[in-house]
């Protein structure tokens, strides 16, 4: 990753209180989020997970430790310089999805343009277009509680990113939806954040979304404690967990399937399917003919 770019978090501790009342709600967390990348961390109620989002966010001051986004270091600034660097490099999604219903669709998502100077006009331009990329570009008049909660956490998202931030940070985005709307929402995020090259960290109990994330962070008692390891599968597109599924390497390469029956087909003819894997599609291939290539499948074993 660039030095200078993403997110990086360097030992961050948060206590609260002091002496025998001392409670420490995160502990010595280290976190490096790349552009484009997409985290979700899990964990039980009160393991700091909260704690933890409010100072990426930087609106909690970290007691210890460093948290840096784009080369500027957040727990570093005065009070008086973060409303500023929030308003321009993060942007929010929230569980409730806090939208005001004075204003129409369209101006809920102008109006954080406006907050950054940019004029009227041109905020609601970009508002527009955003909200249409999301689905809604016949909801833009409409007041927030004629929509659906889909829609709402729609609007929520495309004022997340009117103002282009470097971050975007989901508390608890999908609490408030069914388990289809919530994840056919989230799996647009990532689609559009990826598309940007924005870095995404998501807090949520949900385990439905654990397949939009690239990484899957436990934390318990305010540290990590559990890493997982998300790769899509090349034949079906499924999201899937590195360590329980089949595998099968091939030019050197390894790529993760969600069942036999994707590896088999993938063996079959495996240059049919680089270019729908992401990480494959950016890969340099020999240019040999496939069957040159063995093609070995692991997993029986640990997959069902």
């Amino acid at each position: 990753m660039d030095d200078h770019k993403g997110l990086h978090v360097h030992r961050v501790t948060k206590r609260f209180g002091s002496g025998d009342t001392e409670v420490v709600a995160v502990r010595e967390v280290s976190l490096e989020v790349e552009p484009g990348e997409v985290v979700l961390i899990m964990g039980p109620s009160g393991s700091g997970k909260t704690t933890l989002l409010l100072m990426l966010g930087g609106l909690l001051k970290p007691t210890e430790g460093t948290i840096t986004l784009n080369d500027v270091e957040l727990s570093g600034l005065s009070e008086s310089k973060l409303p500023d660097v929030r308003l321009h490099h993060f942007g929010f999604i929230f569980q409730d999805f806090n939208l005001l219903s004075a204003l129409n669709v369209r101006d809920n998502v102008s109006l954080a343009a406006e907050l950054t100077g940019v004029g009227r006009k041109t905020a609601r331009q970009k508002a527009e277009s955003l909200l249409t990329e999301l689905g809604l570009g016949r909801r833009l008049r409409f007041p927030p509680e004629k929509l659906s909660g889909g829609e709402k956490q729609r609007v929520a998202i495309a004022r997340a990113l009117v103002n282009d931030p470097g971050l975007i940070l989901a508390d608890e985005p999908t609490a408030n939806l069914d388990s289809s709307h919530g994840h056919d929402t989230m799996r647009l995020l990532r689609e559009i954040a990826k598309g940007r090259g924005r870095s995404v960290v998501i807090v949520s109990h949900d385990a439905r979304i654990k397949d939009i994330a690239d990484r899957v962070l436990w934390l318990e008692d305010g540290q990590f404690k559990d890493v997982v390891e998300m790769a899509t599968d090349p034949v079906c597109g499924m999201a899937v967990e590195r360590e329980k599924v089949f595998s099968a390497q091939w030019a050197e390469r390894t790529f993760f399937f969600c069942s036999r029956g994707c590896s088999w087909e993938f063996q079959l003819s495996p240059e049919r399917f680089v270019g729908l894997e992401g990480h494959a599609a950016e890969a340099v291939w020999p240019a040999v003919e496939p069957q040159e290539h063995s093609v070995r499948t692991e997993g029986d074993n640990n997959a069902e």
